[in-house]
């Protein structure tokens, strides 16, 4: 099997590479050599590639790369196509929405509709890529968690960029890009409203966000303390195994035994030969 080094072992990455899970019929293949990095290998998985993105993936690439255009020139117009201000002035930069007197109308590109540009294509970008989460649960036989994570967060996305400004008659009720011009509208919401810091569902939003952040710093801590094991190539397992209490056998498999003391054997290379995956746990008495 393929060990590797992070920050937090003493491992080094070593052959073979792991191509992946098979795809199935009706999906593009991976694309790229795999090849280990040793400076990757410090981090995390040292191994890069091959990469998937499917038709979903590079539509989504394709339209957020355009918005992402359409902003980055707007503000160097700004500043009159000087780079050195650009990157000086960067936080204070945007790309604001159109003024209140044009409402839901299509206002003159230099007065919003650029504005108006960038969001469609952003939008489109962020959906496609939730599609792209959705396809590839199915496809490798995987829970909904993340797209459903995911569906949370382009919620906030949909409120505060389409349905607001929709139910308020108004595009200029919108949120402007730039990172100060994003802190100042919110700011200003806060204070048009009441203090959000005073407002039990923003105060229950944050406590969702930095719980859901524990719970995902928790499971990649996991998988990177058995990175040396193959912990990475949990997706492996799942597919060829299955049931969920093989799964639940196989997470509390490696935390045991490395609580033991014991030598572990790589679960991937068993799971290949054929050999059974244990269900019981006897090393702790």
């Amino acid at each position: 099997m393929a060990q590797y080094q992070n920050l937090f072992t003493t491992v080094s990455a070593v052959g073979p590479v792991s191509h992946g899970v098979d795809l199935g019929h009706g999906n593009s293949p991976r694309t790229g050599q795999p090849f280990l990095n040793y400076w990757l290998g410090k981090l995390g998985n040292a191994q890069l590639g091959p990469i998937y993105l499917g038709g979903l993936g590079v539509a989504s690439i394709l339209f957020g790369t355009m918005a992402l255009n359409i902003i980055g020139f707007n503000m160097l117009a700004q500043v009159n196509w000087d780079p050195i201000q650009f990157i000086r002035q960067l936080f204070w930069l945007a790309l604001e929405p159109p003024a209140p007197q044009y409402g839901l109308g299509i206002p003159p590109m230099n007065q919003g509709g650029w504005y108006l540009l960038a969001s469609f294509f952003l939008l489109t970008s962020v959906m496609l890529w939730w599609a792209r989460t959705w396809r590839r649960a199915r496809e490798l036989g995987l829970g909904m968690h993340i797209p459903y994570a995911f569906t949370s967060a382009i919620w906030l996305f949909l409120v505060l960029g389409l349905f607001r400004p929709i139910l308020m008659g108004s595009w200029s009720e919108a949120v402007p890009y730039g990172i100060f011009p994003h802190l100042d509208w919110t700011a200003a919401f806060s204070l048009r409203y009441g203090n959000l810091f005073y407002n039990p569902f923003h105060a229950l939003s944050i406590a969702f966000l930095y719980g859901s952040v524990l719970l995902f710093a928790m499971h990649g801590a996991t998988i990177l303390a058995v990175g040396r094991y193959g912990g990475e190539r949990e997706i492996e397992q799942i597919v060829d195994r299955g049931t969920a209490s093989e799964r639940a056998a196989l997470f509390w498999r490696w935390t045991a035994d490395r609580h033991c003391g014991r030598q572990l054997v790589s679960v991937g290379r068993q799971a290949r030969r054929g050999t059974p995956t244990p269900h019981g746990l006897s090393c702790c008495h």
